[in-house]
């Protein structure tokens, strides 16, 4: 059996991919995978590095204004489109899965012209046009959160990595702070804005560091590939680093974590139990916000706007609750048990039975 895998751009599109990857070779070893993308994502890095061949066609953006960029859509996409049709000749596989993006849209439209079953997987909990145009002609639909307005939708969840879904966070605890230089006893801190950063957290969370560090809250601050931070010295540990390979020992080591409210970052923070601050991208559809709001509604995390994220709001709110075991532990429970931690292969079934292999 072979399966097209289309996705890319951000973490948010090829981490559900390459799980849902792993998951279809779990269950049925003998399937060919061929991942498709454009030459400008994440994608060109991480499908390799995970051992998976990558296709490459042309990006389709879709501009969120009127302008000659919106004027140039249809022959982007027609261009796309004839790329796809040649990677399909190519790879001829039984089904194609996407993510949605830039690289979804030319993947649904080119199987849809050839036959081939196409199945879709929406990672956040307001679904975006790529994924609007793939639910019209998919076999099946899967989504990441319930109630996703989309057709035919069936809430399997979000595929994460398996270091992530089986994380026991108490366990590697202790490593986890060692490999990355912090404290093994003082109460932690990590903040991330996802693969690509997030300018507000990165300097609202720098600009507190000397509060943080009289408290004796440390902190592991990932800033993303083009990010900074200049925290002042203050003799507890602040650590910068630009990119995380391993974010399940990012996640062990903290007590409290920072980040934005993508559908990775929300289901890998709930699903190995992390109480979280989510603040949310201000652009958009407000996707961001309804992908955080189940968890911050059971308890399991505080949902802060993105202007209200300021040095001073994080100086006197994250040193009382980095602090406040009792507190951090309730807000654990509550995340933990929200999000299902078998998506990978739950989505790797319908695949499997849409492209005609069962599981």
């Amino acid at each position: 059996m072979r399966v097209l895998l289309a996705g890319g751009g951000t973490a948010g599109h090829t981490s559900p991919l390459l799980a849902t990857a792993d998951a279809l070779k779990r269950l049925r070893p003998d399937v060919e995978i061929t991942c498709l993308g454009t030459p400008r994502g994440l994608e060109n890095r991480v499908v390799p590095e995970a051992g998976y061949p990558l296709e490459l066609i042309p990006p389709v953006p879709l501009p969120r204004k009127v302008g000659g960029d919106l004027l140039r859509v249809p022959s982007r996409l027609r261009a796309a489109v004839r790329a796809t049709n040649d990677v399909l000749d190519r790879v001829r596989p039984d089904v194609v899965v996407g993510y949605g993006g830039y690289v979804s849209v030319p993947a649904y439209l080119a199987a849809r012209r050839r036959g081939v079953p196409v199945v879709v997987h929406e990672q956040n909990a307001l679904p975006g046009i790529g994924n609007k145009v793939g639910a019209r002609v998919a076999r099946r639909v899967a989504v990441s959160f319930p109630d996703t307005p989309l057709p035919k939708a069936e809430y399997v969840g979000l595929p994460i990595r398996r270091m992530i879904a089986t994380l026991d966070r108490p366990a590697l605890r202790a490593e986890a702070r060692a490999f990355f230089g912090l404290d093994p006893d003082l109460p932690t801190l990590v903040v991330t804005g996802g693969s690509q950063g997030a300018r507000r957290l990165n300097q609202s969370v720098s600009g507190a560091a000397e509060a943080l560090g009289a408290a004796g809250v440390q902190v592991l601050h990932v800033v993303g590939p083009k990010g900074e931070a200049t925290p002042v010295a203050t003799g507890t540990p602040y650590v910068v680093v630009d990119f995380v390979d391993r974010m399940d020992l990012a996640l062990a080591a903290a007590d409290l974590m920072v980040c934005r409210a993508g559908a990775n970052s929300v289901t890998e923070a709930a699903a190995s139990g992390v109480p979280t601050v989510f603040v949310p991208l201000p652009i958009g559809n407000g996707e961001q916000e309804h992908n955080a709001r189940p968890v911050v509604d059971a308890g399991g995390a505080l949902l802060v706007s993105d202007a209200a994220f300021t040095s001073e709001w994080v100086a006197a709110t994250v040193p009382g609750l980095a602090h406040d075991a009792e507190r951090l532990a309730a807000m654990s429970a509550a995340a933990s048990g929200l999000v299902p931690r078998d998506a990978d292969e739950e989505l790797a079934r319908i695949v499997l039975e849409v492209g005609g292999a069962g599981a």
